[in-house]
């Protein structure tokens, strides 16, 4: 069992419900100071958290937090997230909140983390997402702040280096208590979880693991890459199209002229 991450000290930014909560979790189980820091405390509280109030979208809020760390050896960028919009339903500037909390929020974080984690040789997990490699219809300035996170990574693990390694965990589908609103009730909820090839969403947990792999001792070597948790991604809606099956002789093949 790797124990490297025994009594490190991690933050993780949205800490508090859903995917942070399962990440947070995850670092405690494993012996770390977990420091969860959002605008709003936890419902329910997880055990061996501590909650920090923190308006992730002030930068001299966020720079005093982490300067009030005695020392800080991991930083999971999680906090995020969008309601359902179309680009024409709304305005410029409220899609550009979108960008600022998903891609300048952890760009804030990360600068007023970096002489901790320098330090400590630390390192930095992105919490990504499936949206910023795909089209993202109702979630475009989502996506596209997930996507520019996805640089910002590999950019940081290369100008960083050696001190800091960083990466990126590109989340899937999670079923958290709030899928209902992106994809309906139980019914919505199970069908979505049919269009993935390991037939089920994500858990809270499962993206929990990754990000403690990402940050421990076993992943010394790993920097600058993206880890996708997506239960093998998405079926290509041509397969559901085409009428072609094994038995065709001489189908061509993919991608090919026949």
């Amino acid at each position: 069992m790797d124990n490297s991450l025994r009594g490190s000290t991690v933050v993780v930014t949205g800490g508090t419900r859903g995917v942070g909560a399962g990440i947070a979790r995850a670092f405690a189980e494993a012996g770390a100071r977990v420091l969860a820091c959002a605008r709003r405390p936890p419902e329910h509280q997880v055990d061996g958290v501590e909650f920090t109030a923190v308006d992730l979208r002030d930068p001299p809020a966020v720079r005093a937090f982490f300067a009030g760390l005695p020392r800080l050896d991991v930083l999971v960028n999680n906090a995020g997230g969008t309601p359902y919009r179309r680009l024409a339903d709304a305005d410029a500037e409220r899609h550009a909140k979108v960008i600022e909390l998903n891609l300048i929020t952890p760009l804030t974080a990360s600068l007023a983390a970096y002489e901790h984690l320098r330090r400590s040789r630390g390192s930095i997990v992105m919490v990504g997402s499936v949206s910023g490699g795909r089209p993202s219809p109702g979630s475009a300035a989502y996506g596209a702040a997930k996507a520019g996170l996805a640089n910002l990574a590999a950019s940081m693990a290369v100008e960083w280096a050696p001190e800091i390694r960083v990466n990126t965990l590109v989340a899937g589908m999670v079923h958290t208590g709030s899928s209902h609103l992106h994809y309906g009730g139980p019914d919505g909820i199970a069908a979505v979880s049919r269009t993935v090839p390991l037939g089920r969403l994500a858990l809270p947990a499962d993206v929990g693991a990754a990000a403690l792999f990402l940050a421990s001792d076993a992943a010394a070597y790993i920097s600058g890459a993206s880890l996708h948790v997506h239960g093998g991604g998405e079926r290509p809606a041509f397969l559901d199209a085409a009428t072609a099956g094994p038995d065709v002789p001489d189908a061509p093949t993919a991608g090919k002229e026949g």
